[in-house]
């Protein structure tokens, strides 16, 4: 169960009703309608995450709750997710609660440098964030949210300069099936399609002004 599986596999598993991968993590967002209601939602997921033992991050508000999951001893998504998911599903089942596929995204904000352990204690110390573990050799340095509140923000190496360019982007990641009407909507409010050279990994977007965003998925990363 401690085994980390790809994120296409974990799809695969999920009941599609309910969730989505997104940045590596399985997210979740239940339209509860009241708040007696979310928090009724909110402690039938503490009793089935105490009984698996593992346990999900809860966003509990007025009128839904967003859980998010990820196997954080290894650093990524494992058999203990799904499992976890396939008992919430249960739960919301029957409590009679719908979820909103269309609803979770995951914000990063991406920033290019060119002598990136020079960058990174900085922002680390302006922002109160913790450095994140790398999953493997040669991920890119990110810094974290100790709170699990803030975006994150990951470090992109440059070979040179470009001053042409704006060195801060943020990226934002959809469920899979959510990224291009994301697109499509960005380009009709005004924006400009920079690249598609990467999708579904990710779009380049940017505003009249020339700043950008990436819309990015789970896809073509394996």
């Amino acid at each position: 169960m401690s085994d980390l599986l790809r994120d296409s596999e974990v799809t695969d598993a999920l009941d599609p009703r309910h969730w989505r991968v997104v940045l590596g993590r399985v997210h979740g967002t239940f339209r509860t309608g009241t708040f007696t209601c979310g928090l009724e939602l909110t402690q039938r997921v503490a009793e089935v995450a105490e009984a698996l033992n593992h346990h999900p991050d809860v966003d509990l508000r007025y009128g839904s709750v967003h859980l998010s999951t990820v196997s954080h001893d290894v650093g990524g998504l494992t058999g203990r997710d799904v499992a976890l998911a396939g008992a919430v599903s249960a739960v919301v089942d029957e409590l009679g609660i719908k979820a909103d596929t269309t609803a979770p995204q995951a914000l990063e904000v991406a920033i290019d440098a060119l002598d990136i352990p020079a960058v990174v204690p900085f922002w680390r110390a302006v922002l109160g964030y913790a450095e994140e573990v790398p999953v493997a050799e040669d991920s890119s340095p990110a810094l974290v949210d100790p709170a699990g509140i803030g975006p994150a923000l990951w470090f992109q190496q440059m070979d040179a300069p470009r001053p042409q360019r704006n060195r801060i982007h943020l990226d934002v990641s959809v469920p899979h099936d959510v990224a291009e009407q994301r697109v499509a909507a960005a380009v009709a409010a005004g924006g400009t399609l920079v690249s598609d050279e990467r999708a579904p990994a990710f779009w380049v977007l940017a505003d009249v002004e020339g700043n950008e965003a990436c819309v990015c998925t789970w896809q073509a990363r394996d």
